[in-house]
């Protein structure tokens, strides 16, 4: 440390000045960068738009001192050639992928998978429900049928009796009819018998003796 009170103040202007040409410095990289980067995702509209706001930048650089003048025609030559370039297809660009975009890209598919099973689950899922339904469905309508059925053979037994009733007068009618034909039939034949048996077994009678 200078020991003068003007070297002093001198030390405090030079470092003064450094932090300000560096801060000059860092936006003119910066609005390169940008521009570069542009470049290298291949967005030319992009590029077109920020080539004269990075060689506004680099002239306020050079005009405040911290590059050259030649220094800063250089480098506008530079970008405006690499666009050029770029627009002619003279340079075909690349695009390189940094880490950070790998891995965004790794999590964009991944979250899209999940989407995607998700969807497929849900779909499932409604499936299996529209299928219980229907089985529920079909289960009520066998249900229903069958007390349909329960009720048409209560009514039909219900009915039963009565036809029963009839057709057991009927058999005993006819029982009866069937009984009283038979038991005059053998009576008649019983009496014919008898009758036809003296007549045919009558002796002839005995010859009177005359002597």
């Amino acid at each position: 440390m200078p020991n003068i009170k003007s070297a002093k103040k001198r030390v405090l202007i030079i470092a003064k000045k450094n932090e300000q040409n560096r801060a000059y410095k860092t936006r003119m990289n910066h609005a390169i960068k940008k521009f570069n980067n542009a470049i290298d995702v291949n967005d030319i509209e992009g590029a077109e738009k920020l080539l004269p706001e990075t060689m506004s930048v680099i002239d306020q650089t050079a005009s405040k001192g911290v590059i050259h003048k030649n220094q800063a025609a250089n480098k506008k030559s530079a970008l405006a050639k690499r666009l050029s370039d770029v627009k002619s297809g003279k340079l075909v660009i690349v695009i390189k992928k940094d880490n950070k975009t790998i891995a965004a890209e790794k999590a964009k598919a991944a979250q899209e998978i999940r989407a995607q099973q998700k969807a497929e689950y849900q779909a499932k899922a409604a499936e299996r429900k529209a299928a219980r339904l229907e089985a529920e469905k079909a289960k009520l309508e066998a249900e229903q049928k069958a007390k349909k059925g329960k009720k048409k053979d209560a009514d039909k037994k219900a009915e039963e009796p009565k036809e029963k009733k009839t057709k057991k007068t009927a058999k005993t009618e006819e029982k009866a009819e069937s009984a009283e034909a038979p038991a005059e039939k053998p009576k008649a034949k019983r009496t014919t018998k008898k009758a036809e048996k003296p007549a045919e077994e009558t002796p002839a009678a005995p010859e009177e003796k005359a002597e």
